[in-house]
C-alpha cells in the first residue's frame, strides 16, 4: 500500500493538474471503485456534476479532492489504486475504474485500479484541530510532513503504548504517514529491532525513532516515491526510484550497509520485518 511520500506526489501531481478545474462528468466503469460510497453510482456520479476541484489535500497515507460545496473526494490507493491525468482520447486503461471529465475539455482524471482493493467516496468535510478533514479520517493524527506535527509529542505516544514498537509506528492516530516499508527503514536508522517493547525505549530512542521515519519518508519524497512494480506510478505514469537506496526493506540476505552482517526477514503481522541481527538485536523478552 503506498505510504506517505507515494500519496504526497500523487497529491502534487493532482494539485497541478486538477485544482481549480470543474467536473462537468463522471463515469463509474467498475461498482467496486465506489463501494465505500454507500448511497451508489448514480449518487456519486450527480453530485460530482458541476462542482469544483478546489484543492488535493492529504494527511498521512490518506488523499483526498476538496470540493466547492463543503464535501470531498476521499481517495483510498489500497495495493494498485492510480490516479492518473490523461488526454481526453486516450486509450483506455484494461483496468480503468472511474473517469472524471472537466468542463475545460483539458485532460480528465481517471481512476485505475487491477486489484480493486482500493476506491473512491464522498465525504462531508468537518473542522478538527482547527482544519477541515473528510470525517471518515478526522482521527488520523498528523504526520511528519504536516506544519503543525510535533515530533516531541509522537515520541512520547509511542512511548505510552504497551506494545512492540513496529506495531505503535503503524498506527495512524499516534504518527500518520508510515507503513511497513518505512516503518523498517526507520528502525534500521534507529538501531531498534521492532519487538521492542514501547515502554522500554528511552525518551531520545522515541525522539530519534521519529526523527529517522521524518527523514527517510522525506529522502523517499525526493526520489518521487518508492516503486516495486509498475503499481505505483504518479499521476503521469512515473514510477519513483527510492527503491534502490533502501536498506532494510526487502534487502533479505544482502549485507547491513552498516556492518555486513545479511539483512534477515521475519515474519510480522502477516507481512514481513526486515532488520540487521546485529546492529538490531532483537529484545530477549518482549515484556
Amino acid at each position: 500500500m503506498p505510504e506517505l511520500p507515494e500519496v504526497e506526489v500523487v497529491r502534487a501531481g493532482l494539485e497541478a493538474h486538477v485544482a481549480g478545474r470543474t467536473v462537468s462528468k463522471v463515469e463509474v466503469l467498475h461498482p467496486r471503485a465506489i463501494r465505500r460510497h454507500v448511497l451508489g453510482a448514480e449518487d456519486f456520479t450527480g453530485r460530482l456534476a458541476g462542482v469544483r476541484v478546489d484543492a488535493a489535500r492529504r494527511r498521512g497515507k490518506y488523499l483526498w479532492l476538496e470540493l466547492s460545496g463543503g464535501e470531498a473526494v476521499l481517495a483510498h490507493l489500497g495495493m494498485s489504486g492510480q490516479m492518473l491525468v490523461q488526454p481526453e482520447g486516450a486509450p483506455d486503461e484494461k483496468h480503468l475504474r472511474v473517469r472524471v471529465r472537466f468542463a475545460d475539455d483539458g485532460p480528465e482524471l481517471r481512476f485505475v485500479d487491477q486489484r480493486t482493493f482500493g476506491g473512491l467516496a464522498l465525504d462531508e468535510l468537518v473542522t478538527t484541530d482547527g482544519e477541515q478533514l473528510p470525517g471518515t479520517i478526522a482521527h488520523i493524527a498528523r504526520d511528519p510532513m504536516d506544519p503543525r506535527f510535533d515530533a516531541a509529542a509522537a515520541a512520547r505516544a509511542l512511548r505510552s503504548r504497551r506494545t512492540e514498537v513496529k506495531r505503535a509506528l503503524l498506527d495512524q492516530t499516534l504518527v500518520s504517514g508510515v507503513g511497513n516499508i518505512y516503518a523498517d527503514e526507520a528502525l534500521w536508522r534507529s538501531k531498534l529491532h521492532w519487538a521492542r517493547p514501547t515502554e522500554k525505549l528511552t525518551a531520545a530512542q522515541g525522539r530519534a525513532l521519529v526523527a529517522a521515519a521524518t527523514e527517510v519518508m522525506d529522502s523517499s519524497l525526493q526520489a518521487g516515491g518508492t516503486s516495486f512494480d509498475a503499481l505505483y506510478v504518479n499521476v503521469n505514469g512515473q514510477s519513483g526510484y527510492f527503491a534502490r537506496s533502501l536498506d532494510a526493506y526487502g534487502q533479505e540476505g544482502l549485507p547491513c550497509r552498516r556492518c555486513g552482517t545479511a539483512i534477515r526477514r521475519e515474519p510480522f503481522m502477516n507481512r514481513s520485518s526486515y532488520s540487521c541481527p546485529r546492529c538490531q538485536p532483537r529484545p530477549r523478552s518482549s515484556r
